[in-house]
């Protein structure tokens, strides 16, 4: 997986992506991209990682980005339609990201419907240890580095680009 930081950073991105700045929608872009590694609890269940309820598995997939998508925009009726958009995209980059990853079993993007899983045949962010313990170690700073030029530089781009083109925002 891509870390907190990387999934939460694209979050924040796209929570920007609108001609006007929402809160709610700042806090459910970064928690969306984030949600789907909550998945990491099954391994305390004695899921196995390969299992359709194990990392990487049903919470990655588009329909429970779909879904939780949804439930989120019944709130905010007055922004829904954008509100369901930003989640549903912020919660699949999340499969995205881990999917350029280095490591894992793969990404279940089509659960519960098909059991496969996928990598991007591009893998270069570093895969980022599970635990907090060993996030802080040489394998964490590596994850960092990795993301900063992976997800960091494209993110900032695209923030260029967007206040190039409207710098009212």
């Amino acid at each position: 997986m891509a870390s907190l930081f990387g999934h939460g950073l694209v979050g924040w991105t796209l929570a920007q992506s609108g001609r006007k700045y929402i809160k709610h929608i700042l806090f459910w872009a970064i928690f969306s991209a984030i949600l789907p590694d909550f998945d990491v609890i099954s391994f305390r269940f004695g899921i196995p990682y390969e299992s359709i309820f194990g990392h990487r598995g049903f919470t990655h997939s588009i329909l429970f980005a779909v879904i939780w998508a949804y439930i989120i925009s019944l709130f905010y009726r007055e922004y829904q339609w954008r509100t369901f958009n930003i989640v549903f995209f912020a919660t699949c980059s999340h499969g995205v990201l881990d999917a350029m990853t280095t490591g894992g079993l793969g990404v279940a993007f089509f659960a519960p419907f098909l059991p496969d899983r996928y990598f991007f045949p591009f893998r270069f962010i570093q895969v980022s240890p599970i635990g907090v313990s060993k996030f802080f170690s040489h394998w964490g700073w590596m994850v960092i580095k990795s993301e900063l030029f992976w997800i960091g530089i494209p993110v900032l781009i695209y923030q260029f680009i967007r206040r190039l083109f409207n710098p009212t925002h």
